[in-house]
């Protein structure tokens, strides 16, 4: 055995190790679909406020267009996520079975501060559903349990308006509204001024209500009709696709075997290089991508004071563009140089065409995998309970207000990850399986180590689909373009989802 050979070994089990304790780290934190879900619970809320100013009516098929009881279900929401919040905190304050204090995940104190901002806006919710004692109970225990004074502060207030008779504590305004946020701050202003009272202020907080509600109405629409419409129609593309290929398999048996048609040629770039080449590029690029995510970055973090809680989203965004970057790059000069012995011009072994339909199959592609992902991930999300964990960067996302930062970001997930992903994933290593695999297994590997890169488990069985379709896409245009177009259209469409939602978390 060769020392190249021992080393490959070497690093597929460090790299194997990794990838394990990545993804176990994952299992033990929410599931990022849950905290979408609130998000979009959060608009409902808001959009239901929307009503004829000139009849002052909430008409009864715009209610049921929104789940019937937005307050109930709003409710329900979000007691399901503080009992999923809950079990991970019971779990981190468990010992686990080697000695150590907790199993991986998030830290006990911020996962108690996440309960103390639920049971909030649940305190909210229940007085608005006419559970006072309740809405007093929950409010209570944050008072007296929170470690952190704004939110113990903010209980004390929101419990003083709705208690018999009302009180109001002093700096109540300041603070609601540093502490609330979207259709939770309009409820607890709404109670202050009127127990204060203050018809004027009242009234100018109605008007900016009622934009809000607008606004969130707008926003629901595109959230949720595209996505279905989407889906409807790649439903109909599958539909199409079944109903012809069972007319051209009844038409190849009931003719002539010597005349049948064969089946659509999957055009793939023929692969000079050894299996070994495979293994020796994916194996280096996850132990670059380990030293740089786990070493570099978080030593030039480090070095320039770069954290989450230090510096704003636009230095954040900037930041995992450079680490992006600096991943495509030793990425791609890995590539280059291992494939450089076996080809002239590794740039242009690739299939990129500008010619040809790889256009329409991008499209298309986007559609038909729509559908089967959505179903998947509800799959997944039951299976999972909610944890899972999700992409680090929707935190930045989701906090993200200014064009610039969502420029950097759009740029990042919906350009470079496309290109990058795509050359090395299909471009290479789909391509790359199809002389030792058969198609279908080929795919279905690629697609499956692709998922497992996003290193959340929540996100396996979605982006292995997903990974599928991209696979699928690429073979049968015999055009990385295609696939790429997918990949970008769908990471665009995902981004645009992200800023809407987290429109509720602005105002």
């Amino acid at each position: 055995m060769t020392l190249k050979r021992l080393i490959l070994i070497g690093l597929t089990l460090i790299v194997s190790l990794l990838i394990g304790l990545s993804l176990l780290d994952s299992l033990f934190q929410p599931q990022a679909q849950s905290q979408l879900e609130l998000y979009q619970t959060d608009l409902v809320l808001q959009a239901s406020e929307w009503r004829d100013l000139e009849t002052e009516d909430k008409t009864a098929s715009w209610q049921k267009l929104l789940g019937g009881e937005p307050i109930q279900n709003g409710l329900q929401q979000y007691n399901e996520m503080r009992r999923s919040l809950q079990k991970s905190l019971e779990q981190a304050l468990k010992p686990d079975l080697t000695g150590g204090d907790r199993p991986p995940g998030l830290p006990p104190a911020l996962l108690k501060q996440q309960l103390a901002q639920l049971d909030l806006r649940i305190g909210l919710l229940s007085a608005r559903a006419d559970q006072t004692q309740q809405a007093q109970q929950t409010w209570a225990t944050v008072a007296a349990e929170s470690t952190s004074p704004r939110l113990s502060d903010s209980a004390q207030i929101l419990a003083g308006l709705w208690s018999q008779p009302p009180r109001v504590l002093t700096q109540a305004e300041a603070t609601l509204t540093t502490t609330l946020k979207g259709w939770f701050r309009y409820q607890a202003l709404q109670q202050l001024y009127q127990v204060q009272p203050q018809p004027e202020a009242l009234a100018k907080l109605d008007l900016a209500e009622q934009a809000a509600a607008e606004s969130a109405a707008l926003r629901l629409a595109v959230v949720g009709g595209i996505p279905t419409l989407g889906g409807l129609f790649g439903s109909g593309l599958w539909l199409f696709w079944l109903v012809k290929t069972g007319i051209k398999t009844y038409r190849q048996q009931n003719s002539d075997p010597a005349t049948a048609e064969a089946g659509s040629p999957i055009a793939a770039t023929s692969v000079p290089w050894p299996s070994e080449t495979i293994w020796q590029v994916m194996v280096l690029w996850f132990t670059a991508f380990f030293g740089v995510s786990l070493a570099f970055v978080p030593l030039l973090a480090r070095l320039l004071g770069v954290t989450a809680g230090s510096v704003s989203p636009l230095i954040q965004a900037a930041f995992a563009l450079l680490t992006y970057s600096l991943l495509m790059a030793t990425g791609l000069t890995i590539l280059y140089v291992s494939i450089r012995p076996f080809v002239a011009q590794p740039l242009t072994w690739l299939p990129l065409k500008l010619t040809g339909n790889w256009f329409w199959w991008g499209l298309a592609g986007y559609f038909a995998v729509l559908p089967l992902v959505f179903v998947v991930s509800l799959i997944n999300q039951q299976l999972l309970q909610d944890h899972g964990g999700g992409n680090p960067i929707l935190e930045i996302i989701l906090g993200s207000h200014d064009r610039l930062t969502i420029g950097i970001l759009w740029f990042m997930v919906a350009v470079l990850a496309p290109v990058f992903e795509e050359t090395l994933f299909r471009g290479f290593f789909l391509t790359s399986l199809t002389r030792y695999l058969p198609t279908w297994s080929a795919i279905a590997l690629s697609g499956g180590v692709f998922a497992i890169a996003h290193l959340n488990l929540a996100d396996v069985l979605p982006l292995t689909v997903l990974g599928m379709g991209l696979g699928y896409v690429y073979l049968r245009s015999g055009n990385l373009l295609a696939s790429m177009l997918l990949h970008g259209i769908w990471n665009s469409g995902s981004f645009l989802g992200l800023l809407l939602l987290s429109s509720s978390q602005s105002g």
